[in-house]
């Protein structure tokens, strides 16, 4: 009788060692699931405007080890201007896209003050990507985060 008491006494020590593993377990997997889940996006509204540090900004491109920079000016409260500096004769030689593109985008640019919404045509989709991917980072440097 004694050793199935025993027996009997070593499972249920068993049971609680697993039982208080399991718990640890679940606290650990709760704990990292809500230190590491991603952090809501906050989206601007039209009573919340972006808020800028006034400066210029700037971004660069390199294309064939040319070097351009996208600059965004800004004021406190708004995109005041989008450039392409300096834009070489060479750069206009071998993308000759590049300028007329940058000119319709800053304007809609400026308007949208975003780089959201913005529409080009299908012979510019690429070098108007590649634009809207430097305007974006210096917009960001741009940016008070709080």
């Amino acid at each position: 009788m004694s050793s199935k008491t025993k027996i009997v006494v070593l499972r249920m020590k068993e049971i609680i060692y697993t039982a208080i593993f399991v718990g640890l377990g679940i606290l650990l997997i709760t704990l990292f699931l809500v230190m590491f889940r991603p952090k809501k996006d906050t989206v601007p509204t039209s009573g919340d405007p972006v808020r800028y540090v006034p400066g210029v900004y700037s971004s660069v491109i390199t294309l064939n080890s040319q070097d351009i920079n996208v600059e965004v000016l800004v004021d406190s409260k708004k995109i005041t201007s989008v450039s392409l500096v300096p834009l070489s004769e060479a750069v206009t030689t071998m993308y000759p896209l590049m300028q007329p593109a940058m000119e319709n985008l800053s304007q809609q640019i400026i308007k949208n003050q975003s780089t959201k919404n913005v529409s080009y045509s299908a012979e510019t989709r690429y070098t108007s990507g590649v634009l809207l991917k430097a305007v974006d980072q210096a917009i960001t440097k741009a940016q008070i985060t709080e």
